[in-house]
């Protein structure tokens, strides 16, 4: 069994101005890099052995803190990332929001379903099972790499994960 701790990425550039970044490579706003240091705490009793991120720099950058503090190796996973908004990529977030329930398996225009974000994201999941079985990992990506953890961990159904109400805490776990 592996025990995953979730942490979205940090606030961005984007985020702070309504923005849905899908696969954007958007940097962290300032709020982001004091969020990404804050995350250091959280994590110094976890036993992490290892952090996965998406390979968007938000990702990343998120993690560094912890990883450079705690000694913890980061290894980045295309897998892992938002889903691909194609031509919504960068367009106002409450407009992508409201597709959501549209998207689970007709991708976004030029860009990818959340079906198809689900299915990254199972395939890194057996992955990590084959790999780090019996450890300790922290994830840090996006939503819908969390609606793909809940979709496969949890039992959810995709719509329910890509449409209910998400607010912010400061960590999820999970048994895989």
């Amino acid at each position: 069994m592996i025990t995953i701790i979730f942490e979205p990425h940090s606030t961005t550039i984007d985020n702070e101005a309504k923005r849905a970044s899908g696969w954007n490579d958007i940097d962290l706003s300032e709020l982001g890099v004091r969020q990404s240091i804050e995350l250091v705490d959280r994590c110094a009793d976890r036993n992490l052995d290892a952090i996965f991120t998406s390979d968007l720099q938000r990702a990343v950058k998120s993690a560094v803190p912890t990883s450079d503090a705690l000694h913890i190796p980061i290894y980045a996973d295309h897998r892992l990332r938002e889903c691909d908004y194609g031509d919504f990529t960068q367009a106002d977030k409450h407009e992508v929001e409201s597709q959501r329930a549209e998207r689970i398996e007709t991708a976004f225009p030029n860009g990818e379903s959340y079906q198809q974000c689900a299915d990254r994201i199972k395939n890194f999941l057996d992955w990590l099972k084959e790999n780090h079985d019996g450890k300790t990992v922290m994830i840090i990506g996006h939503r819908a790499t969390q609606y793909g953890l809940e979709h496969h961990l949890l039992g959810k159904d995709l719509k329910t994960c890509v449409t209910e109400a998400w607010q912010w805490q400061p960590g999820w776990e999970y048994k895989y």
